[in-house]
């Protein structure tokens, strides 16, 4: 199957700008979603537009279900057949939970599984008709270990766990992957901006005493992504440095 198109959601910041630049390298039409009226994405265009042309950016709501439907379904008409589906997107609003607000944990809860749920709903019954897709969840390492003052968020992301193992099943025979990646602490503008004594400290608890770079996550991504990854579903990969083993 030739490449096709790989929609991306929260392609354009941190990680997922990686990734999209990443997955438009192998020769997908990226669609990189981000949130509506975000700024970064509006810098962004210009830049991609010349160094990846292949690169879409869409605006859209993740967490709203009937939104993504229709996303995925002016994708396929005006772009193309939707091949790779990764599930991105993400937010954190932290705070221990004797103190957590429930819109704290409902907008994380809505933007980091619910989405994922909405996208794969969207874009599977193209995928089972054509009998091929990949679909890649980005989880975390606090989705394996827990942090203190992230129910919400560990909750998530050890979530798609669950939910991936179980889509694993039921499209296998349909020629569909569904595996998830792992991250550990990445070195992105949000660790940058850590004091540096606290990154240390971070760094020294990390087995090969280095923060992980984007380019690394990418490149995991790709891999499972490939035509020749299909006997490789319901899994996850960790990329942590050794910080967490399970």
């Amino acid at each position: 199957m030739e490449k096709t198109v790989a929609l991306i959601t929260g392609g354009v910041g941190g990680i997922g700008l990686y990734l999209t630049k990443a997955l438009a390298e192998e020769g997908y039409h990226v669609v990189a979603g981000c949130r509506p009226n975000s700024s970064n994405a509006e810098r962004l265009a210009g830049e991609l537009a010349q160094s990846h042309p292949n690169v879409t950016i869409l605006p859209f709501d993740v967490a709203d279900f009937g939104e993504c439907q229709r996303i995925v379904l002016d994708i396929e008409e005006t772009i193309g057949p939707i091949g790779v589906l990764v599930n991105n997107a993400g937010i954190t609003k932290d705070g221990t939970l004797k103190k957590m607000e429930p819109e704290q944990w409902r907008s994380v809860l809505d933007t980091n599984l619910d989405s994922v749920f909405n996208l794969c709903r969207a874009v599977l019954p193209k995928m089972l008709e054509r009998e091929y897709g990949r679909i890649i969840s980005i989880s975390s390492i606090n989705g394996q270990k827990g942090q203190f003052g992230q129910c919400n968020y560990a909750a998530a992301k050890a979530g798609m766990y669950g939910f991936t193992k179980s889509l694993a099943q039921e499209v296998a025979a349909k020629g569909i992957t569904v595996n998830t990646v792992s991250p550990g602490y990445i070195e992105t503008d949000m660790i940058k901006a850590i004091d540096e004594a606290i990154r240390d400290k971070i760094r020294r608890q990390i087995p090969v005493q280095r923060f992980g770079q984007p380019e690394e996550i990418a490149r995991a991504v790709s891999f499972l992504a490939d035509k020749q990854s299909g006997f490789i579903t319901g899994s996850n990969l960790a990329i942590n440095g050794g910080q967490y083993m399970a």
